[in-house]
């Protein structure tokens, strides 16, 4: 079975953040560090094979994806956070650092259905994917059990008898969106169109009061329910954005394709331009993965100031079509939490034309067909480039003026 282990890893409360070229010097430690593992031995004697790491770092500390094969979560989660010690333990400039959490992130619903079933006969399918499948589908790839409908009895007789129990499922996952807004350190009520709400204030990096937090970073207020509830949204759609990317990632790699050329069905990379499709290989997509983490760690940790390049733009257009998509899968986007997220996607954005970069009668893909890679490499090159100076990039995914060969080469 694999799994995606999240490890948060964070500085000493009384240390000095990391300016940029520390967070540099850590990224490359703490990658060397995990490519150096391959294989973790578990509770009694379990093997637990890693497969990858991706890292992303900030100014407090990290956030490392590590993917494995391992025949339980919860080993996977034990292995994982021992081997992140060790990995923090064995570099000097490192071995002061705490890992906060390790664990496997599931969505709110699958994780709550998970206990519920346990490991009796409804039990959800093992593979994350599968479930995944019959969360956003409906019903799961065999066409057995269909996912709880959270959108109202509607026209079926069974439906509405459980309509009380669909009105207290959707209550309950409302509640559990509003728990994770917290999360979205980097924002407050202004970011939702909140003017005239009180905010908390932020405790300094390394305060008491910061790390007496429980999610690490600033509790900020939203103002309204639906603000509240848009923030939490976000976070929950960063997570599911994440994992999914990865699928992408992977199927490309497996088929050794493009996404203009890939038969399988992928999560989000085929939602980017298309007449760049074929531009769109495997390293393409891993820098993509890299910066949706990079900016994702930012919009949580309480570091984000600006998005630093297109691709981040395009990354906070697919994160915000997830929120959305989900809180639309549940009954719960109403007028004023779609008004929200329209607020904070103005605060946060550039206000770059995406539009024209998904026009299909531009001169490259006219025909309706993806343009060559050839043809895109001026464009594409630039997606990883940062607006000016000031603006942060992840290491592995900037473009070669920046100090990183673009994805054609």
């Amino acid at each position: 079975m694999s799994y995606v282990v999240t490890v948060e890893a964070r500085l000493p409360d009384d240390a000095d953040e990391l300016d940029a070229l520390q967070q540099v010097g850590a990224s490359a430690l703490l990658e060397q560090g995990f490519d150096a593992v391959e294989g973790i031995e578990g509770p009694d004697g379990i093997e637990v094979d890693v497969l990858e790491a991706l890292v992303a770092v900030h100014p407090r500390g990290a956030v490392v994806k590590v993917f494995v094969h391992a025949p339980t979560l919860e080993t996977a989660e034990d292995a994982v956070g021992s081997v992140a010690a060790e990995v923090l333990e064995r570099s000097e400039l490192l071995a002061d650092w705490l890992v906060e959490s390790s664990e496997v992130r599931l969505p709110l619903d699958l994780t709550r259905e998970s206990l519920e079933a346990a490991d009796g006969p409804d039990a959800p399918p093992s593979d994350l994917r599968v479930r995944r499948a019959r969360h956003t589908a409906g019903a799961d790839p065999a066409g057995s059990a269909p996912s709880l409908d959270l959108t109202g009895p509607g026209s079926d007789p069974a439906a509405a008898a459980d309509g009380d129990d669909d009105d207290r499922d959707r209550a309950d996952l409302d509640a559990q969106l509003r728990a994770l807004a917290p999360r979205l350190a980097s924002f407050g009520a202004r970011s939702f169109g909140e003017p005239g709400s009180a905010e908390r204030e932020i405790p300094a990096p390394g305060s008491a009061d910061r790390a007496g937090l429980p999610d690490g970073g600033r509790r900020a207020g939203f103002g309204s329910p639906a603000a509240e509830l848009a923030a939490g949204a976000l976070v929950y759609a960063s997570e599911v954005l994440i994992d999914e990317l990865y699928d992408d990632v992977r199927t490309l790699a497996d088929e050794e394709t493009t996404v203009a050329e890939c038969r399988a069905e992928l999560w989000h990379l085929a939602r980017l331009p298309s007449r760049f499709g074929l531009a769109y290989d495997e390293l393409f997509a891993r820098r993509f993965l890299v910066t949706a983490i990079a900016l994702t760690t930012r919009f949580t940790d309480g570091s984000f100031r600006r998005l630093g390049c297109l691709a981040e733009e395009l990354a906070l257009n697919l994160l915000l079509q997830q929120a959305r998509s989900t809180l639309d899968l549940y009954g719960l986007l109403g007028e004023e939490v779609a008004e929200s997220l329209d607020r904070f996607a103005h605060e946060v954005s550039e206000d770059m034309d995406l539009a024209s970069l998904y026009d299909d009668e531009e001169e490259d893909g006219a025909d309706g067909h993806p343009a060559a890679p050839g043809a895109t490499a001026s464009v594409i090159g630039t997606w990883f480039t940062p607006f000016d100076a000031e603006r942060y990039v992840h290491p592995y995914a900037v473009d070669e003026e920046a100090g990183r060969a673009g994805p054609q080469d």
